[in-house]
């Protein structure tokens, strides 16, 4: 029987009336105003945290991905555990994740041969309350429009075992790589500024070393960064802010960061 997991932090994360979330998504990324390469970026990394602090983040990124929709269809996200211990990384038995903007279709053969993969478990419980997934969901149905989804949480796996997820679905044009990431988590603003710029410079130089301090969402970023750098994709980081510049007091401020990675030129 099909189920379909219901979403778990509207209302709470980002709105839960499906038309103030569209509204607010848009604004987000009506507000984008930096111009953006000719070509669309094969994998991004993007926070997740309540909109209120991240939004404008993440929505720096996935404006970039509007050219993408029609051909985009197939998404693999990636994002950390926060809720539930995972040995590895898990999938879903779900068919559908549930959002204010209607259901998003899981990838079911793409789950299937992930679970082939010794160290993915099946576990829906990691998915139920976890964050880290959907709040990426309404700015990717609102800048790709239809799209299969193949959600991934990550535990305590490698580099290598990541990669290994990414390689296994990588396709052509087809498919996307999303890698849900928050940065560094309250420090004093100036302290998360300097320690923030520390793992952008990691990332942008594509060093798969970097440990849950520095990024939650570390074990996805790593293998993404092994990956990029055997496959030549090259990083460009697109803003880097905390919730000190967005939304509450600079006591202890979130990091965020939006990356994205293009795949090489043929020729170049």
């Amino acid at each position: 029987m099909a189920v379909t997991r219901p979403a778990a932090v509207s209302g709470m994360f980002y709105p839960g009336e499906p038309s103030a979330l569209a509204a607010e998504v848009a604004s987000y990324l009506a507000d984008v105003t930096t111009s953006a390469p000719a070509t669309p970026p094969k994998a991004i990394i993007a926070p997740h945290a309540g909109y209120i602090y991240s939004g404008a983040i993440a929505a720096s990124i996935y404006a970039r991905l509007r050219p993408l929709q029609g051909s985009v269809r197939r998404v693999v996200l990636a994002g950390p555990a926060h809720r539930v211990l995972v040995r590895g990384a898990a999938v879903t038995s779900a068919s559908a994740f549930d959002t204010p903007l209607g259901p998003v279709a899981v990838d079911v053969e793409a789950t299937a041969l992930l679970r082939e993969l010794p160290f993915v478990e099946v576990s829906d419980a990691a998915h139920a309350r976890e964050h880290s997934l959907e709040v990426h969901l309404p700015f990717l149905q609102s800048v790709l429009g239809e799209f299969r989804l193949a959600p991934v949480v990550v535990g305590d796996a490698t580099p290598d075992q990541v990669a290994s997820i990414y390689d296994l679905l990588w396709g052509g044009d087809e498919t996307l790589i999303v890698v849900s990431s928050d940065m560094s988590h309250y420090l004093r603003y100036d302290e998360a500024r300097l320690r923030d710029g520390r793992t952008a410079r990691a990332i942008l130089d594509l060093r798969d070393e970097l440990e849950p301090e520095e990024a939650c969402g570390a074990a996805p970023i790593n293998g993404l960064l092994r990956v990029a750098r055997r496959r030549g994709l090259r990083p460009e980081q697109v803003d880097l802010r905390n919730s000190g510049d967005t939304a509450g007091d600079r006591d202890r401020v979130v990091g965020y960061g939006a990356f994205a990675f293009h795949a090489p030129v043929a020729g170049a």
